[in-house]
C-alpha cells in the first residue's frame, strides 16, 4: 500500500509515517519507481507505535519493545518493559503529587496574609519562611492520594 493510503487508514500524516521509518520503527520496501510499498501489517504497527507513545514510551523504548518480526514477540521481555513503565508512571505520579502538595501549601501561606501588609511585603514574608524552612514541604507515601483530590483545593476569590 502507498503512503497516502496508510496515512488515511491510520489517521497519521505522511510526514509522521516517514519520520517513524527514519527512526527505524517502520521498515518499508521500495518499488522499482522508488515509491514506498507498505505491508498490511504497517497499520497495526503504527497503531502500536502511537499507542506506546501515548502511554509514555520514548521512541528508543518503543524500538526496544518491538520485535524485528511482529510474529516473534518475546513475552517475558515485553512484560518486564511494560511493568517498568508502570513503575516509572507511579514514580512520576508521586513526584507530581508532592509538587502539587507543596504548591498548595505555598498558596495557603500566601493567602494567610496578615492584616495590614501589602502584597510585596507578604511575598517577602513567604519567601523568608521558605528560606528558613518554616514552610514545610509535604511528602506523600506511595498510595497517599488525599492531596490529589480536587475537593482538597482551597478556593481563591476568583473561583
Amino acid at each position: 500500500m502507498k503512503i497516502g493510503e496508510l496515512a488515511r487508514r491510520t489517521g497519521l500524516a505522511a510526514s509522521r509515517i516517514r519520520f517513524y521509518e527514519e527512526a527505524g520503527l517502520l521498515v518499508v520496501q521500495r518499488q522499482a519507481n522508488g515509491y514506498r510499498d507498505y505491508p498490511e501489517q504497517a497499520v497495526l504497527l503504527l497503531e502500536l507505535i502511537t499507542g506506546a507513545q501515548r502511554a509514555g514510551f520514548s521512541l528508543e523504548e518503543i524500538r526496544a519493545l518491538l520485535p524485528p518480526d511482529m510474529g516473534q514477540w518475546q513475552h517475558e521481555a515485553l512484560i518486564t518493559m511494560l511493568q517498568q513503565k508502570v513503575a516509572d508512571i507511579e514514580a512520576l505520579q508521586l513526584r507530581l503529587a508532592e509538587s502539587r502538595a507543596h504548591l498548595l501549601a505555598l498558596i495557603e501561606d500566601i493567602q494567610a496574609r496578615p492584616e495590614g501588609i501589602d502584597c510585596a511585603a507578604n511575598s517577602q514574608r513567604v519567601l523568608d519562611r521558605v528560606k528558613r524552612g518554616e514552610l514545610a514541604r509535604p511528602t506523600l507515601a506511595a498510595g497517599d492520594t488525599a492531596l490529589l483530590r480536587p475537593d482538597r483545593r482551597r478556593r481563591t476569590g476568583s473561583d
